[in-house]
């Protein structure tokens, strides 16, 4: 059997997340036919069938489902491997971070001041983006490491643990749930978080095509650079979240380190029994030889430790 191309599983995966040969053709910018004929084609290929079609949709087959999970997993390992490369061959490398603004346990600046004593110390460039961002970041090739936190998808990276803190609840400081103060899951039947996900489910491991942690979801990380005092650039979500909870709209799970710098007297913040405590996280892509990942790695190690 002939080697996949990527042009193939990127065709099928089009289709498989579409489960609409039209809707595919459209988000792919090609006609429908060829379409059609690149799929049996693969099909004919495989010697399985991997979409059932009707006139309507096409659903997957159980062969079609695991091809789809590894399909992913290969284009994104291809895009990164591009962007890594492209990244290792400028003239002045950097070492890619991505985090979420202000989710560092206040660990950040000391972790940055023992980095920049490693001997294989580089020039930071932070990636930021939005809450359950960072594991992608790295896995695409878009950073080096990140700084993180659970729960979040590990495939293809490795961790180390930093620092362990409590998730808490942000409520409306008028709102019937801050008469309580703590709350179990159960209690927060008919609430919603930010993305629109049901309170009541806590926190849930990012998926592969975006993210759901109990956070608003955003496209994708943007550059930024660290300003000489070491605070980085953000057009930040966190005001939108929070006039949203002084509303009543919605409620927000955050780390309890984070509620520290946003004490509002219009926002309430609960312990909640039953949802497991924030544990923020160092990770790089699995089988990484670069000396800067490690010294960094280090670092951080080193700093939640004396922390």
């Amino acid at each position: 059997m002939n080697e996949l191309e990527t042009r193939q599983l990127r065709y099928f995966v089009a289709v498989a997340e579409e489960l609409h040969f039209g809707r595919a053709a459209r988000r792919l910018g090609i006609a429908q036919p060829p379409l059609t004929r690149a799929i049996k084609e693969l099909e004919h290929q495989l010697g399985v069938e991997l979409l059932r079609r009707t006139t309507r949709q096409a659903t997957l087959t159980p062969a079609g489902e695991v091809l789809l999970d590894d399909a992913r997993i290969a284009l994104d390992a291809v895009g990164a491997a591009g962007r890594r490369a492209r990244h290792a061959g400028r003239s002045a490398p950097t070492l890619r971070l991505a985090l979420k603004a202000d989710i560092d346990g206040g660990l950040l600046p000391r972790i940055l001041d023992t980095f920049a004593r490693e001997e294989a110390a580089l020039p930071i460039t932070v990636v930021l983006g939005r809450f359950g961002e960072q594991a992608h970041a790295v896995r695409d090739g878009h950073a080096d490491a990140a700084l993180l936190l659970n729960p979040f998808d590990e495939r293809g990276l490795d961790s180390e643990p930093l620092l362990t803190e409590p998730y808490l609840l942000a409520v409306a400081a008028a709102g019937p749930l801050a008469a309580h103060p703590t709350v179990r899951l159960a209690d927060l039947t008919g609430w919603h978080l930010p993305d629109g996900s049901p309170a009541e489910h806590g926190l849930v491991v990012p998926g592969r095509n975006g993210v759901r942690d109990g956070h608003i979801r955003h496209p994708g990380p943007a550059e930024r650079e660290y300003s000489a005092s070491g605070t980085p650039e953000d057009a930040s979500d966190l005001p939108q979240i929070f006039k949203l909870i002084e509303l009543g709209s919605i409620v927000c799970f955050f780390p309890a380190s984070l509620t520290r710098l946003y004490t509002r007297p219009e926002i309430a913040y609960l312990r909640v029994e039953d949802l497991a405590p924030a544990t923020l996280s160092v990770a790089w892509p699995q089988h990484s030889r670069s000396p800067a990942v490690a010294a960094f790695v280090r670092a951080a190690i080193k700093v939640a430790a004396d922390a």
